[in-house]
């Protein structure tokens, strides 16, 4: 074995599922890169944390560290808080060589994947409804920057047009617009037989049972169409190989993140305050904190809106969210707060 080591840097949840399905894909990627030592951990909630488990690979003995996002697209978490762990600890610790690897992105084999899911699932329900008479619905997770936002949008006509559907449609679990249930609300105007919900996600959680949860409730409004849920893609092969590509585009040195369009770097419609923000992480006060059963509030869509500035991810927050509080960190307030089929949607009339 060589002395380079690799940190899977996952997101981390309060579901249990959730982080034991990041376990399972960091076990698929430590067999498909056996000559490293590989290891683990999470930004927030769950346990190991990525700081205690960059200190295990060093004392090991690894003097370099490639350290790969376990997430889909350089959104907040990608481009700010991860690298605020990982450069602190770097700062900490000179004698260390540690590289940053970029997000999955956009990828071939990640679409082959979400193909796989979407097909297992019109299996499953049936021949009796032909594609061009079925839409299909991405769900992607949403964030407060819109260059990850848009992966969705061609993520879903790459899809789309792939399995010759009907129609397609995005919709988003959270922060941005439009979220789950009125993006299917509006699908099902649109007169197809079958709507496919697909969650764009690489593991279950939060988001993804509140998706199919209101996937059931508009459903049953709907009764004259037949709504089926895929599956999110989980450790399907092609993403443990797209993990592996990742850790060897940083050791070629040919790792690069698109930062084009970037809200931090480039003035980007609607979001032109957020350039020259601090790039800094904000999970600092539910790191390693622990996951937990997860129970019917976690379905409560009001638990999830902060009225000072979003988070791109399903938690609460054991303080409040006011817009005249200080935490002591700073991110612009997301401009669409208000859209009527965002995040103020969710409130219960």
């Amino acid at each position: 074995m060589t002395n380079i080591g690799i940190m899977v840097c996952g997101h981390g949840s309060r579901d249990v599922d959730a982080v034991t399905e990041f376990q399972s894909v960091a076990d698929g990627i430590r067999a498909r890169l056996p000559q490293y030592d590989v290891d683990s951990g999470f930004l927030e909630f769950a346990t190991p944390i990525i700081r205690d488990r960059l200190e295990a690979l060093r004392q090991r003995g690894n003097k370099r560290i490639i350290a790969v996002p376990g997430m889909l697209f350089a959104a907040g978490h990608v481009k700010n808080d991860l690298p605020s762990v990982i450069n602190t600890y770097a700062a900490q610790h000179p004698d260390l060589e540690i590289t940053y690897g970029r997000d999955l992105g956009l990828d071939m084999k990640l679409i082959r994947a979400a193909g796989d899911r979407i097909k297992e699932a019109m299996a499953t329900a049936g021949d009796h409804i032909s594609p061009e008479e079925t839409l299909l619905v991405v769900v992607g997770r949403g964030a407060s920057d819109p260059d990850a936002n848009s992966n969705i949008a061609k993520v879903c006509r790459l899809l789309w047009e792939g399995l010759g559907f009907g129609w397609a449609e995005v919709a988003y679990s959270g922060v941005t617009f439009p979220l789950v249930e009125p993006g299917l609300q509006h699908a099902a105007k649109l007169g197809y037989k079958r709507i496919i919900v697909f969650p764009y996600f690489l593991f279950t959680g939060i988001l993804v049972r509140r998706i199919y949860h209101y996937t059931d409730e508009v459903a049953a409004q709907h009764p004259d169409i037949e709504f089926v849920k895929a599956s999110y893609l989980n450790d399907h092969p092609l993403v443990l190989d797209a993990f592996a590509d990742r850790v060897k585009e940083a050791l070629d040195g040919a790792n690069n993140m698109n930062c084009q369009m970037c809200v931090y770097r480039e003035q980007v419609l609607g979001f032109e305050a957020s350039v020259g923000l601090p790039q800094e992480s904000h999970h600092h006060h539910v790191e390693g904190i622990g996951t937990g059963k997860i129970s019917d509030a976690d379905f409560d869509p009001t638990a999830h809106v902060h009225q000072g500035h979003d988070h791109d991810h399903e938690h609460n927050h054991d303080h409040d969210h006011d817009q005249d509080q200080d935490h002591g960190h700073d991110h612009h307030p997301y401009p669409h707060a208000d859209h009527p089929l965002g995040p103020r949607s969710m409130l219960k009339k």
